[in-house]
């Protein structure tokens, strides 16, 4: 796919190095196709191979009234996708282990704007994705992992990651349960840097891209300093990201996985059987 291509985003790039990275798809709130989350790749790909662009700040649009509501599949969809981008997509890569692992090599600094709720890999996603994460604090605005609600795994390497923010027993309760985690718990978990106003949201994340960047900053050595940190982990996250796909594929095959399906479009509560 071309940078040209993209639709799901608006990709914006600034002569100070910052470039803007806004999920667009208000008529889902923002949730993310398989066709995005490519398009996504497509924008790392350019910003890595682009001396000029020095930091990614991560948004959702404000028309979407979320930073984003997940996954989306539409086979209607993917049926009309152009055979030469259906043939860069992966279906079975239900934990999307190839922009997991893009996004974890990314050399430049990435910081999440996180303007709105962020459910399931609208959360997993800036998880592994970024290094540094804000928050609204909008009254509407939570992080949901509702991984236990669709009887499915979580994804994005999640089940590595997440204990390595709160701890394994928090991260159990938090998947278990799928509870809310409104703005100000997220941050005490440690699940994101700082909390602010929704209308500071992008002005902090602006000061603190322009922060990493020269002359404020040795860019080189911060760019060292995270492959240094991630490098330990690439290996045992590309498992993870393996048993994800693994699990999520016979997930799905599972009777609870269909009523949660039906539960979800009919607007009630799942019955689960266990099965």
């Amino acid at each position: 796919m071309d940078i040209s291509e993209i639709e799901d985003l608006i990709y914006e790039k600034e002569p100070s190095g910052i470039c803007t990275l806004t999920i667009s798809a208000p008529e889902r709130r923002n949730a993310m196709t398989t066709i995005t989350f490519l398009e996504i790749e497509t924008v790392l790909d350019d910003m890595e191979k682009d001396k000029e662009a020095k930091v990614l700040v991560l948004t959702g649009s404000k028309e979407g009234r979320a930073f984003s509501s997940g996954g989306y599949f539409n086979f209607k969809e993917l049926a009309s996708t152009p055979a030469e981008i259906m043939q860069q997509i992966n279906l079975q890569d239900i934990a999307q282990k190839r922009l997991t692992l893009k996004f974890w090599d990314f050399s430049k600094p990435v910081i999440a704007a996180i303007n709105g709720l962020a459910i399931g890999a609208g959360i997993t996603m800036p998880l592994v994705g970024a290094d540094l994460i804000y928050m609204t604090d909008d009254p509407e605005a939570y992080l949901g992992f509702y991984f236990a609600k669709r009887a499915i795994l979580p994804e994005f390497g999640s089940s590595f990651i997440l204990p390595l923010y709160v701890g394994f027993q928090k991260a159990k309760e938090i998947v278990y349960f799928a509870d809310k985690i409104f703005p100000i718990e997220a941050e005490k978990l440690g699940l994101i840097n700082k909390v602010l106003p929704a209308d500071k949201l992008m002005t902090h994340a602006r000061e603190q891209a322009l922060k990493l960047m020269p002359p404020n900053s040795p860019l080189g050595a911060i760019k060292s300093m995270k492959m240094l940190m991630h490098g330990y982990y690439r290996e045992i996250l590309e498992k993870t990201l393996d048993e994800e796909n693994k699990g999520n594929l016979a997930a799905f095959k599972t009777r609870d996985f269909r009523e949660a399906t039906r539960a979800l479009s009919e607007k009630r509560t799942p019955k689960f059987k266990g099965r």
